[in-house]
């Protein structure tokens, strides 16, 4: 079971709650009694008003917001709906990337037999993009390390768009090749930047939290 230490409770005020959740840890319960624990359940524990706004993958460690209430669940779930929120993540993934910067622009959606998986569908997927910058090259190793922004929100967006342009996320079990799915002990993603206008007095919030990979 992986708890929520203190060094992972980065801000709280009236309106919301940051965390920098930990690999491992599901942002929501899942099915069955033994699938409670998460983030929001840990949360809830010191403050009972907290509910859910976005989500990371059970695998993906970093920021999360959660609002205090339903009225400010509302406020910021606008503010993502509206793309007035930005995100970064760091990921490092198999192969060179070629491009110093670039963009992946590929429909996504539900891979139905195969789920949780996503899957590139030109036809039925809806529009999804993903914005890249190469951070460093390794050669030793064959390893990229990539800044990711999405623009939009699509389920393990990042994943899918990195694993089709050939180049998946390291420690990837859902979506790399066979060879390469345990190549690491956890996924190597990280929601490392997340910034957006306080939905009381429109200032702008910033939070950074580096990984530990």
């Amino acid at each position: 079971m992986i708890k929520i230490t203190e060094d992972a409770w980065l801000y709280v005020d009236t309106t919301c709650c940051v965390l920098n959740k930990p690999a491992g840890l599901p942002s929501v319960p899942g099915r069955g009694e033994l699938a409670q624990d998460s983030l929001a359940q840990q949360v809830q524990q010191r403050h009972a008003d907290a509910l859910v706004v976005h989500r990371l993958d059970m695998a993906t460690s970093g920021l999360i917001l959660m609002a205090r209430g339903a009225d400010w669940q509302r406020a910021y779930s606008r503010l993502f709906a509206e793309r007035a929120v930005q995100k970064r993540y760091v990921a490092v993934v198999h192969g060179l990337l070629e491009q110093d910067r670039g963009q992946i622009d590929l429909p996504l959606i539900a891979d139905w037999p195969n789920r949780p998986r996503q899957k590139v569908d030109a036809i039925l997927g809806k529009p999804s993009l993903t914005l890249f910058r190469v951070v460093s090259r390794d050669q030793s190793t064959n390893r990229t390390r990539v800044e990711l922004q999405p623009v939009t929100g699509r389920s393990h967006q990042l994943r899918v768009h990195l694993e089709a342009i050939g180049h998946p996320i390291v420690g990837d079990r859902l979506y790399a090749p066979l060879p390469w799915q345990n190549d690491s002990m956890r996924l190597l993603l990280h929601s490392q930047e997340l910034s957006l206008p306080h939905p009381q007095s429109t200032q702008t919030m910033r939070w950074r939290t580096d990984p530990d990979f």
